[in-house]
């Protein structure tokens, strides 16, 4: 449809161009509809194979390589172009696998967690995808829903929706139907909602007049994209990148410029450092880490742990704080009507009768409250008809639904006791009615007994409305109070015990909630989280950004906290240091969900939600949380093996080769020589994912620094240097080789050394008491035994290699395995200095 004049034309024509009615399309105008135009903004970002391929040459490796074999062309070097080139295309194309098979992955995981509408479909309310949403569907809104396509409203009631995503509007924004002027930017179009939304609270019905890429927010998707926060790891990454570029800059232009001094042949030293160069940055990191993270996806969905982007995989491994509500977390999330009682405390069947009916009638937002409600109905129920409702909203807090009996018509509300309370002016006690400040402190007393309880307490309330057949918020006014509706949602049996398990893996858990103190109070104590402090709304409002920052990390119970202030607490974290994940299914949890290093949220949760979230459990228990945390770490830890693994060797051989080459009067390897070592010694590095992880290391959070990596880097690559030269000495000075067999000796003692030392840096324990996975361990055989091999292969005078002595082979095993017992007495003395830093910091560290 044009979309320059839908927005500003009568409904009628609207639907007419459209080609719509009232009730909707039929399913084979929708199907044909979609053919047509689909709607390509849910589409996943790799649809097509060769886009996917073409990405793997974007990389400046890969560019780096692509142009040293064009070098070598031209320079009639064709033995090295021609291995170059291969070496490339099994790079490419191994990347290209792996990523592939990742997108699959995470597509179907998506799969199972789209986002859904309501829509008309010949008349009929049906449920479907939110991208098989097409123009001229009649879709229908309530709290809660995501808008799937830029829509024209046809009926509203109270219908508030959050445009903060598009518009950048702070709060819920009224929308009505009606007419906008052709100039109207969004915020003034006051008679649409737009892709990219969610209602906050009312009921409505829209058209879809635009969809796809073709509404507002798909202009400004690619815009809105480039703005999405990094995660910690995505940031890590990035900076391991720049110092791996310096690194490597400065190593060519060093060896390029002493080999030129050297008088060594110019070509061929270029040829050298750029070889230098391009081994020493790990080539497969981005498909070594896509292969990490999809395992670790694949791992946390059989725990029922969906993960809609796999970067976010790294934080949950990392996180140390989480935030979650209550209901449904740690208690059993079933609401059971404990008592209906009046102002005196005594039960009461009116006050059973009166919140069943307006929760019966309500149609926002559906709650475990209003389920227990309709599941508990009163001994007697009038015959009555729903003549308007007013939808609940956070700053209200409550709901009213205006029916008709045979005897009257009421205007019924029910919400929080004090926002209920202050729209009443009259009590109904069992000997009549009295004004409300005769009984108002009573009545708060009760409530709060009942609270400290443990129990959650609603207010109801009542007016007669005449002959009225439609109310709006102003009707909420002198109303007569009746009683309080007594809820309890206890604990789940095994919450304390999720709570400790957390604890344990030095993972803190923070309640953060919109009851009050004394509920949140009391399910606290019960789960085994501190109440020393109870923070709440009120509090925060009174103190700054900087003292919630000291004070936020102490406390583990926030209550009565308005949504704006879930985020607020979330950001106080953040900035304290701590990796913040959040736990929410509400409307009101969609901010804090979007600001959390990791949001999570649960399957039945509101689209909004959903949407927001980074995790999606599809089960609302602790344990499962438990267990796709151990995943992550188990995913992070992996990833962390292979970054120590390929650098630590990646620096050691070059540095070697560096060295060597200012002593020998030839190369000590030809360039594809050296990038045909870097490449087999990836092959183990592709099994590092279904590797095992040491208990020790799942036990608590894990982070990573450059620093770190770096010192790793450092010392473990000069170990490996210092048996490189032991190499060259037994080499020349004993064994007296000649070049050919120098560069063939040196090979197969740096590839076997580079992939068996896998086996002993992948675990801070002794490397024969830890287990290595099936696989990590088999490849690891294979490239070292092939290695060993490959003098015999039918290619080796082309890739520069003879077949090598018995003496040569048996010095080199010797000296193979006296660096694996070397790097794990170096191993051991790391890791224990390691461990006294962290005991003198934590030491020095105030309680």
């Amino acid at each position: 449809m044009n979309d320059s004049s839908w927005w500003n034309e009568p409904v009628d024509r609207v639907l007419e161009r459209l080609a719509t009615r009232c009730g909707g399309l039929t399913e084979e105008e929708a199907e044909d509809r979609r053919s047509n135009r689909p709607n390509a903004l849910f589409r996943a970002a790799h649809d097509s194979d060769w886009l996917l391929l073409i990405s793997q040459l974007r990389s400046p490796i890969t560019l780096l390589l692509i142009g040293t074999a064009l070098l070598s062309l031209l320079l009639h070097d064709h033995t090295d172009a021609v291995a170059i080139l291969v070496i490339v295309l099994v790079s490419v194309l191994l990347g290209f696998c792996q990523e592939r098979t990742a997108a699959r992955i995470v597509a179907k995981l998506l799969e199972r967690i789209r986002s859904e509408t309501r829509v008309l479909r010949s008349g009929m309310a049906i449920t479907i995808a939110s991208d098989q949403v097409v123009a001229g569907d009649i879709i229908e809104l309530s709290a809660g829903s995501s808008i799937p396509a830029d829509c024209r409203l046809l009926e509203s009631k109270d219908l508030h929706l959050d445009e903060a995503a598009l518009t950048g509007e702070t709060f819920p924004v009224e929308k009505q139907p009606g007419i906008a002027a052709t100039d109207a930017p969004i915020s003034a179009r006051t008679n649409s909602v737009f892709l990219g939304t969610h209602v906050v609270s009312g009921t409505g019905r829209a058209v879809a007049a635009v969809t796809g890429s073709a509404t507002e927010f798909g202009k400004v998707s690619e815009r809105l994209r480039l703005r999405a926060p990094e995660t910690e790891f995505e940031r890590g990454i990035r900076r391991f990148g720049y110092a791996l570029i310096e690194l490597t800059l400065l190593f060519l232009v060093c060896i390029f410029a002493i080999n030129v001094f050297l008088k060594k042949p110019t070509v061929e030293s270029l040829l050298f450092a750029l070889a230098l160069a391009v081994g020493l940055t790990p080539q497969l990191l981005p498909a070594i880490v896509t292969v990490n993270l999809t395992r670790g996806a694949r791992r946390m969905a059989k725990e029922d742990v969906i993960v809609r982007s796999l970067a976010v995989i790294e934080n949950f491994g990392s996180l140390d704080v989480l935030c979650c509500d209550k209901t449904g977390t740690l208690t059993e999330g079933v609401i059971h009507v404990q008592a209906a009682v009046n102002a005196q405390g005594n039960d009461s069947d009116r006050v059973r009768q009166l919140p069943y009916w307006n929760a019966l009638y309500q149609t926002g937002l559906g709650n475990p409250i209003d389920e227990a409600i309709r599941s508990t109905p009163p001994l007697s129920l009038p015959d009555s008809q729903k003549l308007d409702e007013i939808p609940y909203d956070f700053v209200r807090r409550r709901l009213s639904v205006l029916i008709e009996t045979t005897e009257s018509r009421l205007l019924i509300t029910k919400g929080a006791v004090a926002n209920v309370l202050d729209v009443c002016c009259r009590v109904a006690t069992e000997t009549g009615e009295i004004p409300i400040d005769d009984l108002r402190g009573e009545l708060e007393r009760r409530s709060e007994q009942y609270c400290q309880a443990g129990c959650r307490t609603l207010g109801v309330a009542y007016r007669g409305v005449g002959n009225g057949r439609t109310a709006t918020r102003e009707d909420e006014a002198g109303m007569t109070f009746v009683g309080f509706l007594v809820l309890q949602d206890p604990p789940k049996p095994d919450s304390a015990q999720m709570v400790a398990d957390l604890r344990e893996r030095g993972v803190r858990l923070k309640m953060v909630t919109g009851v009050n103190r004394w509920v949140a109070t009391e399910i606290a104590r019960q789960v085994g989280l501190s109440t020393e402090t109870v923070l709440t709304g009120a509090h925060l409002r009174q103190i700054s950004e900087q003292a919630l920052v000291q004070l936020a990390p102490s406390v583990d119970v926030f209550a009565e906290v308005e949504p704006i202030q879930k985020e607020r607490i979330i950001l106080a974290l953040k900035r304290a240091g701590h990796v913040t994940g959040y736990l929410g299914d509400g409307i009101n949890d969609a901010t804090a969900l979007h600001s959390a290093d990791v949001g999570i949220s649960v399957d039945s949760a509101v689209d909004v939600a959903k949407e927001a979230a980074d995790i999606i459990l599809m089960r609302r228990e602790l344990s499962v949380l438990v267990d796709g945390i151990e995943s992550g770490r188990q995913t992070f830890a992996n990833t962390l093996k292979y970054i120590y693994m390929a650098t630590s060797a990646n620096f050691g051989n070059m540095f070697s080769m560096a060295g060597a080459s200012l002593f020998l009067p030839y190369l000590p390897l030809l360039p594809h020589q050296i990038l045909m070592a870097n490449l087999l010694t990836d092959f183990p590095a592709m099994a590092i994912a279904s590797d095992s992880v040491d208990v020790e290391e799942l036990a608590v959070p894990r982070r990573w620094t450059i620093r770190s990596i770096c010192t790793f880097m450092i010392v473990f690559g000069l170990l490996s240097s210092v048996f490189d030269y032991v190499t060259f000495v037994v080499l020349l000075r004993w064994l007296h080789a000649d070049v050919m067999e120098f560069r063939t000796g040196w090979f197969i003692e740096s590839v076997c050394s580079a992939t068996l030392i896998v086996l002993v840096i992948r675990t801070r324990r002794p490397f024969f008491r830890s287990r290595p996975g099936i696989l990590l361990l088999t490849v690891s055989l294979i490239v070292g035994v092939g290695s060993l091999m490959l003098p015999w292969m039918p290619f080796t005078k082309w890739l520069g290699f003879v077949l090598l002595p018995v003496s040569f082979a048996s010095s080199l095993v010797l000296i193979v395995l006296s660096y694996m017992a070397a790097a794990e007495l170096t191993k051991r003395s790391y890791y224990s200095r390691i461990a006294q830093k962290t005991v003198i910091r934590e030491t020095a560290s105030p309680a």
